[in-house]
């Protein structure tokens, strides 16, 4: 059905019911529905049956009767009702006992008089856009069985009245916005079967005990709420409960052993909670159970043998919690296995060898886990396993053939073990095979030649082993391949031209192996990643390299490859990455090259016999970050590449370059050893003055200036501080006044403090910060241990508190806060933490006393690696993606060793898309609108467009800036007010010494680190670029800093260098994102996994 266009308003339709004098004749209901009908302007055959001519309305469609011929049933659903009805067209039907208007589009309230139908057994106004409260006059209707008003927009409450409805079934209130505690007095009704009230994110608190009591309950849904607590032991009294859905909540505490009584239990999905403890082996009473989904949790212990007792389970999912031991052999007699997933736990042993009796296993998944041993042969006994995870584990011994006795598998990953031997070329009959990782193992013989079998291959990865032989021309025939990862092998002969077959590649990464012959002239048009760099190629590059117009990333560095560079490269349109270092071209630098606008990150043209002058049009690639053309025989002067305003990094040692170096900053600043061996090269004094004194005069307007600007600056502090102060003092008072309030708690670890320990430590005195939600205060427990707790502001208490407790209740990585706990009152809402020691890494950079002095580099890479790996977890690892929406460096917290940690999710919030391709759409769930903060918000929150994971890496690149420069984003000694990145930009765009730029307080600065600052002023560049399009992703920020300090690391051995030296010897010095695309991703939970996750 097309979507409804228009909504119709749902009081006068259904007040059409209710306000008529009684019509007992057939004529008269005849006339009343189809009066009714007429008013509704249905187009089509909607309705068709509803004839005035007819005697009575008892055939018509969606109508019954009773005996005595009055309409008792009206069933509507789904009609698209594109007109509003009169107010008043229908009377009393007070006969009616089932009432189903749904799917019709309604809106607006629902009427109290609905009420007066006092017969009414069934009520069902699903699937509409009704708003307002649930009228409690609902609650009259003595004799409903069935009420259901889910997926609508309804709000308030649930009301206490529903105890009364104590002939009630089914109670469906899921997906609206109810708000609230679920009522005590849902114990009341002793013949509810099902109760759904999931999808309703403010629905809070416990699940009352009294929901034991619903003795004939079959269906609790709660799920995606944000109900917390512990789930009652009363829910043992639950005897004929079928499923038990409360996932994606806030449940904490442990599992309650009672639920081994609810005998006719079939489905537990407590997923996505913050549940503790051990798995209770009570569950090996639950001989009905057939659905077990406990991942994402802070589960312990073992996995209970008992659950070896549950024959007719089908589904296990226990993955992302802290289990431990063995998988248990009892598992060998679930029969009905299908799906077993138990990653991310720290699970030892081996694979029990009775697994092979779960015949109708489809999904085995036991990655990143400490699984030792070898993969048992009796594997190939699972016929139907369609995918088999066993990556990042201790796995060793050889790859089993019989796998290829598994018919129906698709994917295979056992990356990341130590698995040796040869690829068993049985495995390679699997037609079904589209996914095969084996990288990172220590795997030797040949690829078979059989690999051309598989021709549903869509991903290769046999990176990282001690493969050798040649390159099977068989590969040519895999038409659906898309990724090939063949690199650090010991692979020779030629790359096969048949190859060229693979029509759907993309990405072909070969190097590291001894290959040899010359490069293929022709390979498919679809590549977009190319890496044959360290093996033995010769001969010229062929002119047909240009046809792969969508090729971004070109390597061919350390090999053999002559002749001339080839100008139809020109054509490679989309390059962004292009090296040819190390190799033994010939002739010019063709001009050409600089056609190519995409060309932004690096181009090494080093170690090789060019010649000639570097072209003039160099000029304009005005996007590049690195150029190396060191080791060559260039010759001329270096003026044109004084207007290359984006350029971090130049090296251009070992040449026959003379003339004045260029007068600018840059090229003074440049280390020697990248200027070295270039004997017609020379300095100016670079001194320049004004002889008319103007720059005194200048200079003493602007020391004014400054001065005026420090002391308004002063006076704006001394405000806020004494306005925080203020309403600090006078928090501590409310709260004081206020202890008398009941608290709800939830607590994530354990900890020995009451409330009043904590209210009356809320005093100014305590005050160690304030953020966009809350001001946070330093909290001393009598147990001796320090928390930092966050007192809400009034304003923000509900999206923002929520916004907390709701994100990191259900993450975790090494570099965000830890939530500890929470609590809240009538009033107050207050979130514990851990206390972190040494402040934020604004205060450390801009604090009293000069204190970011006192961070030198190391720690300020460190902690900007720290803060890039966090949102890289939450953009690129959580499910559904998070955007953390003010990334600032008030916002980075430091540990006692200064490590860093990501803080203030008041204004996060989930989106939708996948993260590894960018995310492309944006669903708040329940959180506040993104503002971030002041001099960190990317340019599109000031113009409609859409927030999206790249508003936080524009914030974070701003964190860059600012970290790099020593200089707070809305410095007022910035040069006429501007912003951080405005006067970044214009420094550089003067072709201005980028070192200029970074922080004075920064010394030792050897050529080294000097190399490596700047190179992370290129990733800040790229990070704050005005299109969130050209920002990259945070896993590529990940990876492009530790590339920086892995690069560096080498350099300062480089740098030493004072003779010419050998050019194999020297690995060329760019940013390349070679690994970016190519690191692991780790499977989803539950049900699919994902084309990223392999």
């Amino acid at each position: 059905m097309p979507p409804h266009n228009y909504r119709l308003p749902f009081l006068p339709l259904l007040l059409c019911f209710f306000f008529i004098i009684p019509c007992f004749s057939l004529d008269q209901q005849v006339q009343t529905l189809f009066s009714w009908k007429s008013q509704l302007n249905i187009s089509g055959d909607t309705l068709s049956s509803w004839n005035i001519a007819d005697a009575s309305p008892c055939n018509w469609a969606g109508v019954k009767c009773n005996q005595r011929g009055e309409v008792s049933e009206i069933e509507l659903k789904g009609f698209d009702l594109q007109h509003s009805p009169p107010v008043t067209i229908l009377r009393s039907l007070k006969s009616l006992t089932s009432l189903t208007l749904s799917s019709l589009n309604l809106t607006g309230a629902i009427p109290k008089e609905i009420g007066d139908l006092t017969e009414l057994k069934v009520l069902d106004l699903s699937d509409n856009s009704l708003s307002g409260e649930i009228p409690v006059e609902i609650f009259r209707l003595k004799k409903l069985e069935t009420l259901s008003l889910n997926t609508n927009n309804l709000e308030g409450v649930i009301p206490t009245e529903i105890g009364n409805l104590s002939s009630l079934v089914e109670l469906m209130l899921f997906d609206n916005k109810l708000s609230g505690e679920i009522p005590r007095s849902i114990g009341e009704l002793k013949n509810l079967e099902s109760f759904r009230a999931g999808g309703n994110k403010n629905i809070r608190g416990e699940v009352p005990w009294e929901i034991g009591n619903c003795e004939n309950l079959k269906m609790l849904g709660l799920a995606e709420t944000s109900l917390s607590g512990r789930l009652p032991a009363s829910i043992g009294n639950l005897k004929r409960v079928e499923t038990i859905a409360i996932y994606t909540s806030m449940l904490s505490g442990p599992i309650p052993d009672e639920i081994g009584e609810c005998t006719e239990l079939q489905n537990l999905y407590l997923y996505q909670n913050s549940i503790s403890g051990s798995i209770p082996t009570t569950v090996g009473s639950l001989k009905k159970l057939q659905s077990l989904l406990l991942w994402e949790n802070n589960l312990v212990g073992k996995i209970p043998t008992e659950l070896g007792n549950c024959p007719d389970l089908w589904l296990i999912d226990l993955s992302e919690n802290h289990l431990t031991g063995d998988i248990p052999r009892s598992f060998g007699s679930l029969v009905n296995l299908q799906e077993l997933q138990l990653s991310v736990n720290q699970i030892s042993g081996t694979i029990p060898e009775e697994l092979a009796n779960c015949t109708k296993l489809t999904h085995l998944e036991i990655d990143n886990n400490l699984i030792t041993g070898e993969i048992p042969a009796l594997m190939g006994n699972l016929k139907s396993l369609t995918m088999f995870f066993a990556w990042q584990n201790k796995l060793t011994g050889n790859i089993p053939g019989t796998l290829s006795e598994c018919g129906e598998l698709q994917a295979i990953d056992l990356s990341y073990n130590s698995l040796s031997g040869s690829i068993p070329k049985e495995i390679f009959e699997l037609r079904n095979l589209t996914k095969l990782l084996l990288l990172s193992n220590d795997l030797s013989g040949v690829i078979p030649p059989e690999i051309g079998n598989c021709t549903n291959l869509y991903r290769l990865r046999l990176n990282g082993n001690r493969l050798a032989g040649s390159i099977p021309s068989e590969m040519g025939n895999l038409k659906n391949l898309n990724f090939i990862d063949l690199s650090e092998n010991r692979l020779v002969g030629v790359i096969p031209p048949a190859i060229s077959g693979c029509e759907s590649l993309e990405f072909l990464d070969l190097h590291s192996n001894g290959l040899s012959g010359s490069f293929l002239g022709t390979l498919p048009k679809s590549l977009k990643f190319i890496d044959f760099s360290d093996n033995s190629l010769t001969g010229p590059l062929p002119p047909g390299i240009g046809l792969l117009t969508e090729l971004t990333k070109l390597n061919l560095a350390k090999n053999r490859i002559s002749g001339d560079i080839p100008r139809e490269i020109s054509t490679c349109m989309s390059l962004q990455l292009l090296n040819l270092g190390d190799n033994a071209f010939t002739g010019r630098i063709p001009e050409e090259l600089s056609r190519i606008p995409s060309l932004a990150i690096s181009l090494n043209l080093s170690c090789n016999s060019l010649v000639g002058e570097i072209p003039a049009r160099f000029s304009d690639l005005k996007n590049l970050g690195v150029l190396d053309v060191s080791h060559n025989r260039l010759t001329g002067k270096l003026t044109v590449l004084s207007d290359m305003q984006n350029l971090v990094s130049l090296n251009v040692s070992f040449n026959d370059f003379s003339g004045e170096l260029p007068d600018t900053p840059f090229f003074k600043r440049l280390p020697l050893s990248d200027l070295a061996s270039n004997k017609g090269l020379y300095i100016s004094n670079g001194i320049s003055t004004r002889p008319d004194g103007s720059t005194r005069n200048s200079s003493a307007v602007k020391l004014g200036i400054s001065v005026l600007i420090a002391v308004t600056a002063v006076l704006i502090l001394l405000a806020a501080y004494t306005l925080v102060r203020a309403r600090a003092a006078a928090a501590g008072k409310q709260l004081l006044d206020e202890e008398i309030d009941s608290w709800d708690v939830t607590l994530y670890q354990k900890l020995d403090f009451s409330i009043d320990d904590v209210v009356r430590n809320l005093t100014s005195a305590n005050v160690i910060g304030t953020g966009s939600s809350g001001v946070v205060y330093h909290v001393a427990i009598p147990s001796g241990e320090t928390l930092a707790v966050k007192k809400m502001w009034a304003r923000e208490q509900s999206d923002a508190f929520n916004s907390e407790i709701n994100t990191l209740g259900s993450i975790r990585h090494r570099n965000i806060v830890r939530l500890l706990g929470w609590c809240s009152n009538r009033n107050l809402k207050l979130l514990f933490y851990d206390y972190l020691p040494n402040g934020s890494l604004s205060s450390r950079l801009h604090g009293a006393g000069g204190k970011g002095g006192g961070v030198g580099w190391e720690a300020r890479y460190d902690v900007v690696l720290g803060v890039a790996h966090a949102l890289a977890y939450l953009h690129h690892d959580c499910l559904p993606a998070i955007i953390h929406g003010d990334v600032k460096a008030m916002n980075v917290l430091l540990g006692p060793q200064f490590e860093p940690y990501l803080a203030d999710f008041g204004l996060a919030r989930t989106v939708s898309g996948n993260p590894d391709t960018g995310i492309d759409s944006s669903k708040p769930t329940n959180r506040p609108p993104l503002a971030g903060s002041y001099g960190y918000m990317a340019p599109e929150h000031g113009s409609m467009q859409r927030i999206t994971e790249k508003s936080d890496v524009y914030s974070y690149g701003v964190v860059l800036l600012e970290v790099l420069t020593g200089k707070h984003p809305l410095d007022p000694d910035l040069p006429g007010g501007a912003h951080l990145v405005k006067w970044v930009r214009d420094h550089l765009a003067e072709k201005k010494d980028p070192s200029k730029l970074l922080d004075p307080r920064l010394d030792g600065r050897t050529d080294s680190i000097m190399h490596e600052m700047l190179q992370t002023l290129a990733v800040a560049f790229l990070c704050v670029s005005n299109r969130a399009s050209e920002r990259p992703m945070m896993k590529d920020v990940v990876a492009m800093l530790t590339e920086i300090r892995d690069i560096d690391v080498g350099r300062s051995e480089i740098d030493k260098i004072k003779d010419g030296g050998s050019c194999g010897s020297k690995e060329p010095q760019v940013i390349t994102h070679e690994k970016i695309i190519i690191s692991h991703g780790s499977s989803n939970c539950s049900f699919a996994f994902s084309d990223d996750s392999v």
